[in-house]
């Protein structure tokens, strides 16, 4: 972990919203930044960042990276590319980068493409951990404590600098796991990306239905539960949707196989094949959830 020796002088995080707001705030209580500066476009939200101190600073991107120890992108993945290209010119030449995106590989093209002599010291990463809010206001110091990072290094990085990157998630309170890029983005279409599609894919049907006001008037706990995602950010999960396409077109596939073959079973009044379906599924859930409470 990060000691007061290996503090960061000067935290640099471009687009503090939930996530970045989030890691302000974790990197604040421990002690790992000795100044914390936000980039961002002038809008109510970076105003909030300073006036409520989840940051020390505003300042244009370009004197922010200049001397910047630490650079965490936590912007939409879609604005990787252009972030990154409009941040190369101006980087230190020790300033270490990571970025907070829900996808890896389109992260790391785009980090090749336009990070140039930089690219050994991005390390790609994934915190595990969010909410159907977005802002700086839906910010939580504790959000990381007890989640997983994934960190997905790249053969260009040094062992060091990933080190530093994965002492630094561990000191925002969570658990730093490393994975190839690939296995990371196949594992996250199934596990997060699919039900997101899937709750903003119930809400929207229902809502474009004639009925919608008497359905909606209805709806109670299971329909709260199920959707509650369906309230997250729709311009980050169309990057992410996007971002991840080959991924999520199998998930996509093999999840309306199963719809249909759950669909033959009710046509077919197959209650027996409709009990064991259920079963089978609520022991795996139940068994993930008493992993998850240890």
């Amino acid at each position: 972990m990060l000691d007061k020796q290996a503090m960061l002088d000067k935290l640099v995080i471009i687009g503090v919203g939930l996530i970045g707001g989030s890691v302000a705030l974790a990197a604040r209580r421990a002690g790992l930044a000795r100044r914390i500066v936000g980039v961002g476009r002038p809008s109510e939200n970076m105003d909030a960042a300073l006036k409520l101190g989840v940051i020390d600073a505003i300042e244009p991107v370009e004197s922010a990276v200049a001397d910047a120890s630490f650079v965490l992108l936590a912007m939409p993945v879609g604005q990787m590319p252009d972030v990154m290209a409009a941040i190369r010119p101006h980087l230190g030449a020790n300033t270490l980068l990571s970025d907070a995106g829900s996808t890896k590989g389109d992260v790391v093209e785009a980090a090749h493409a336009n990070l140039g002599d930089a690219l050994p010291r991005f390390v790609p990463g994934h915190p595990i951990a969010g909410a159907e809010k977005s802002g700086v206001l839906a910010a939580k110091t504790e959000l990381f404590d007890g989640k997983n990072i994934v960190l997905t290094p790249l053969p260009e990085n040094s062992a060091a600098d990933v080190k530093v990157i994965a002492d630094f998630w561990q000191g925002c309170g969570a658990h730093v796991i490393e994975m190839p890029v690939d296995l990371h983005d196949r594992i996250f279409a199934a596990v997060s990306h699919l039900p997101h599609v899937l709750a903003f894919a119930l809400v929207e049907e229902i809502a474009r239905r004639p009925n919608a006001d008497q359905l909606f008037s209805f709806a109670a706990g299971g329909f709260r539960d199920f959707s509650r995602i369906a309230g997250s950010s729709p311009e980050m999960w169309r990057d992410i949707c996007l971002a991840n396409r080959p991924a999520m077109l199998q998930e996509l596939d093999a999840y309306i196989a199963r719809l249909t073959q759950i669909r033959s079973l009710i046509d077919a009044h197959d209650g027996d094949a409709l009990a064991a379906a259920f079963e089978h599924a609520r022991h795996a859930r139940n068994e993930w959830a008493h992993s998850q409470s240890k």
